[in-house]
């Protein structure tokens, strides 16, 4: 079995956008109440059909089995509007992936969006936190580690701030991708520096600070291939030594996925990550949609790069599926032979 760890619903119907829309246009407290009032303007069948001749098309087209969903991260946009303007946008978003994936069985596993804003307080992600896991059987969550879109004003990782939803997370025995949303400076790109910057940072403010070491049952993925760490793997090995920071330690609660779309940097990331440490992931009609001219495959098609990896079965078997199986539990009910 195949499981893509790392997809969001970036095909989305009409009406989920013009929902959001409405919300943000809303100029008065009873226009934005109608737009509260009124749900999701999208049948199933237009979810079978932006899914079915998407994501399960390439599904089928890659051969592989059950990709973990959740919301398009950056329309999670956790800068735009209040606390109560990204709960409202949140569920909804949370409640149309469970839909997605109740209509697919076997093909899809819910991961659910936070309803961050700056300046708040966590309790309203850890409420929403429960609320998947617990009525709806999701089994991870996106941790956005700034919500500002850039400003990165919120407190680090290690901060007590995060430590409800840490042990939340904990409770629940649910693991959490570190993803940010959109960029809120039009200097930075949203996927091309952004993310990648947001990855390597988080990645730093858990190693310099052992934070992790407080939680032992946390399990966070770094997305991206883990931006900038594989590439770097001697200066943060170094400086690890320099400091007296727990290299080893902290790697063993963190993992990188395989987002990264050549074979030089596939080759990189299997050389210097622990095996064990890497989970198969393509985000795939995500950043990067198109074709490499060279090859005609979609330059997202990761599947491929591991198979020309000269991976051991044992390796290969790991990174495809037992890590998953090991980093979401709870992913058993979704699985296909389910």
């Amino acid at each position: 079995m195949i499981i893509d760890c790392h997809g969001h619903f970036t095909t989305t119907p009409p009406g989920v956008a013009a929902w959001r829309e409405a919300q943000l246009s809303a100029a008065t407290p009873e226009a934005l109440a109608a737009v509260v009032a009124r749900e999701y303007e999208v049948s199933d069948d237009e979810l079978l059909e932006a899914v079915g001749t998407a994501q399960l098309s390439q599904q089928r087209e890659r051969e592989t089995d059950l990709t973990i969903f959740s919301p398009r991260a950056s329309w999670m946009a956790h800068h735009v509007g209040d606390a109560a303007t990204s709960l409202e946008w949140t569920r909804r978003q949370n409640d149309l992936i469970h839909r997605v994936c109740t209509l697919f069985p076997g093909s899809f596993a819910p991961v659910a969006q936070l309803p961050q804003s700056p300046g708040s307080d966590i309790s309203a992600s850890v409420a929403e936190l429960r609320r998947c896991v617990t009525e709806l059987g999701f089994i991870g969550c996106n941790v956005n580690p700034d919500p500002s879109g850039g400003a990165w004003d919120t407190p680090p990782l290690s901060d007590e701030y995060w430590t409800p939803l840490w042990e939340a997370m904990e409770e629940l025995d649910v693991p959490g991708m570190v993803h940010v949303s959109a960029s809120a400076n039009p200097s930075v790109h949203t996927t091309g520096a952004y993310y990648l910057g947001a990855d390597t940072t988080a990645f730093v403010q858990a190693l310099s600070s052992g934070f992790l070491a407080k939680h032992p049952g946390l399990r966070l993925i770094i997305p991206h291939g883990g931006g900038a760490v594989p590439f770097h793997w001697g200066r943060f090995r170094g400086m690890a030594a320099d400091q007296g920071w727990d290299f080893d330690a902290t790697m063993s609660q963190l993992w990188f996925d395989t987002c990264v779309y050549h074979q030089a940097g596939i080759d990189l990331l299997l050389e210097v990550v622990p095996h064990t440490q890497i989970l198969f992931g393509s985000e795939m009609i995500g950043a990067v949609r198109g074709r490499n001219a060279e090859t005609g495959r979609y330059w997202d098609d990761t599947k491929h790069y591991l198979e020309q990896a000269g991976l051991s079965d044992a390796d290969r078997s790991a990174i495809f599926e037992g890590n998953a199986l090991r980093v979401y539990p709870r992913i058993t009910p979704w699985l296909p032979a389910a």
